[in-house]
């Protein structure tokens, strides 16, 4: 027989309603009665129902109901009077119980019935809650915790019972820990996070995230760390992408990346800043800028930035790094860093990349034509494209070699990961992502919304400079946008909360219609306008500041 705590079948809604008339056994005339031959399981839910709903209270039962998403039900306890806002005796609310089941309708519901959102959690002491749930109140506590000395329990344990029970809490432990995260790895990988802060470099990308993906599985060298070298032009995207391995693999970024700009060590002199002074030089006592840091988190994410300025001493040094993973410092202290990700970063080379790349993308360009023409269905995507090995043995290694003098230190580079020109999607994403971060910054400072058209966004993209990256975009935004928002607000033409729309020239849209290839006579004006309440725009009048090349000087 079922237990009346746990009924075997919820009843239907006729038994509910014979419960409810005070005839259990369900003789009731008339129509929707009861059946008397109904089976017993379900009359035994029937009465388990009764029971149930006889023991809890309108509150319990409104918590239940927000519990196993029963809209229908809420609505009729809160008809009845219950109150919205009741707490359990352990301190949470229905509203809380809904959004952490993820019921919507249910926080639906209760918002409607004026649910209050800002109420606090008011749990009670976790000694309550282990008594009501049964559990130990040290139940689920990390024993791998540190302090601020950085020692775990099991530091402070003496030999016996608590230690084996310390020693077997952190093995299962750990085991939890490294099960929750090789799923989480599975549902959100690396890719898909790279991509979130990342514009384009799809094949760096997908390079990076290949090697990180067989050093967190085992599939990897434990005796030498992994190494990269980033080739490409500046602000496309090579330091953001060590930033963002960095992020993923340390939680605490400010210990877990270590960035050296290598511009710092071009002389011979200044190898002692990057493993310390020998004994009886100054700065002995300090160590190194790498040394240092290293010591701290030595399975830190390192970024060489600019590494074709170092010195060649210094290249040495990082030579014996990659090679035995590990390092000595000017006080002869050996530093252990096989479990570190080193990244460099170079220009080198960049030119002959950029336009191999912008080669291959204009020839995909052309087979998408032709293929279109000739009705074919397979037309190739002209933004996925990919650096030829003949290229790379033939162009880019030499370069390599001629830079950095040795094959030996080449070959200790696991991947060497190529950068390649944004193409014309890629610049509208960027240049909507510099809107929007002065949409924020505009309705956060003058409360101001911040609209804009699709010709914007193709106009700024064309200040796109091959040389000089992202970066080339942010300085166009602001020359041509924010140039005209700062004017505009100092001429007191922008009143506090308005909507502004930049547009372009109606005289000039016809430029955006020049066929790629074609020199464009002038550049597309960008314009303000406010738009009124009627939905109506009205042009701004933007009186132009003093030009200093236009004055005349008078000796």
């Amino acid at each position: 027989m079922a237990s009346l705590r746990e009924p075997a079948a919820w009843p239907s809604g006729a038994e509910q309603r014979c419960c409810r008339a005070g005839d259990p056994g369900g003789h009731q005339s008339g129509a929707g009665s009861c059946s008397p031959g109904a089976g017993l399981p379900a009359l035994i839910a029937a009465l388990a129902y009764c029971y149930l709903q006889d023991r809890l209270s309108k509150e319990d039962a409104l918590l239940e109901a927000a519990r196993i998403n029963n809209v229908s039900e809420i609505n009729r306890l809160l008809q009845e009077g219950a109150d919205v806002n009741t707490r359990h005796k352990l301190g949470w609310t229905a509203l809380m119980v809904a959004a952490i089941s993820r019921n919507s309708s249910v926080v639906k519901a209760l918002l409607t019935a004026n649910a209050d959102p800002n109420l606090g959690d008011d749990f009670s002491s976790v000694y309550e809650i282990a008594k009501e749930k049964g559990l130990h109140s040290l139940e689920g506590a990390n024993p791998l915790q540190k302090n601020e000395m950085g020692h775990t329990p099991l530091d402070y344990a003496r030999e016996g019972e608590v230690m084996n029970l310390l020693r077997a809490a952190e093995a299962k432990f750990q085991e939890e820990q490294r099960r929750r995260e090789v799923e989480e790895r599975r549902r959100f990988p690396l890719e898909q996070r790279l991509r979130e802060h990342i514009i384009g470099q799809e094949n760096a990308i997908a390079t990076v995230g290949a090697a990180i993906r067989r050093k967190e599985n085992g599939w990897y060298d434990e005796e030498h760390p992994l190494v990269f070298l980033f080739l490409g032009s500046s602000g496309i995207g090579k330091t953001e992408l060590a930033k963002q391995t960095a992020k993923y693999i340390h939680k605490d970024i400010k210990k877990g990346f270590i960035r050296l700009d290598m511009s710092e060590f071009q002389e011979r002199h200044e190898v002692a800043k990057f493993i310390g002074s020998p004994p009886g030089y100054v700065g002995h006592e300090e160590g190194g800028q790498l040394t240092k840091k290293l010591r701290q988190c030595p399975n830190a994410v390192v970024l060489f930035d600019e590494v074709d300025k170092a010195h060649p001493d210094v290249l040495t040094i990082m030579l014996q790094l990659f090679d035995e993973g590990r390092l000595t410092d000017g006080k002869g202290k050996t530093i252990d860093c096989k479990d570190a990700i080193f990244i460099m970063t170079s220009n080198v080379a960049s030119e002959e990349i950029a336009e191999h790349a912008l080669q291959l993308r204009q020839e995909a360009m052309e087979m998408s034509k032709k293929r279109i023409a000739e009705n074919l269905d397979d037309v190739q995507m002209t933004d996925k494209i990919t650096i030829s090995k003949k290229f790379k043995e033939k162009v880019i290694r030499p370069i390599l070699k001629a830079h950095f003098r040795r094959d030996e230190f080449l070959g200790r580079i696991n991947e060497i990961v190529y950068f390649l020109p944004f193409c014309h999607s890629e610049l509208i994403q960027l240049v909507n992502k510099e809107l929007s971060f002065w949409a924020k910054k505009a309705k956060a400072r003058h409360n101001i919304t911040l609209l804009w058209d699709r010709e914007v966004m193709d106009v700024l993209a064309d200040g796109y400079n091959l040389h000089y990256g992202a970066r080339s975009i942010k300085h166009e935004v602001e020359r041509r946008v924010v140039n005209q928002l700062a004017a505009a607000y100092e001429q007191d033409l922008l009143p506090r909360g308005c909507t502004l729309r930049i547009t372009v020239e109606d005289s000039d849209k016809q430029l955006l219609k020049t066929t790629e290839g074609t020199e464009k006579s002038k550049a597309p004006t960008l314009r303000l306008e406010i738009v009124e309440k009627d939905s109506k725009a009205r042009k701004l009048e933007i009186q132009a500041p003093l030009n200093p090349e236009n004055i005349t000087y008078f000796l």
